[in-house]
């Protein structure tokens, strides 16, 4: 009886560690699910992001720890890139942790998912709800309208 109850409280104390530090998958679709999975697997000691339930390194203070990609947007070239290179900064990162198919999957879920807390000012928009921005509006003087350097 005894030896139950230490099998109950070991397999118990098992799962209540393994559940740390993961919040959980959370996606639109099926199609993310792989990428989101692959990720939270081989990427989240290291990487936060929320969508994949990857808390990352909680200290932030030694050079090793990932980058919070809830706090920066990727490209799927950049993620691929760094997949395959080992990062961006001195090959920190392993190079080819995950390969083929499951690089891309990574890729594309991190591109889709990244960058959900970065503050983006609101863009400019006119009363139809479109945006009234036109090719050359960033050299048009904000007060008068005309070209600048003119």
């Amino acid at each position: 009886m005894r030896s139950v109850s230490i099998i109950t409280v070991a397999v118990v104390a098992t799962l209540g560690l393994a559940a740390c530090g993961s919040e959980g998958v959370d996606v639109d679709s099926e199609a993310d699910l792989q990428g989101a999975e692959l990720f939270a697997e081989r990427c989240g000691g290291c990487h936060t992001l929320q969508a994949a339930g990857a808390q990352g390194s909680s200290t932030r203070v030694v050079r090793n720890q990932g980058p919070n990609l809830d706090e920066r947007a990727e490209s799927p070239e950049d993620v691929l890139y760094a997949i395959r290179n080992g990062g961006f900064s001195g090959a920190i990162m392993p190079q080819q942790i995950v390969t083929g198919e499951d690089a891309q999957a990574v890729a594309d879920f991190v591109a889709k998912y990244s960058g959900t807390d970065i503050d983006r000012p609101t863009r400019p928009s006119s009363e139809g709800g479109e945006d009234n921005l036109t090719p050359g509006d960033a050299d048009e003087d904000p007060v008068t309208g005309s070209a600048t350097g003119e």
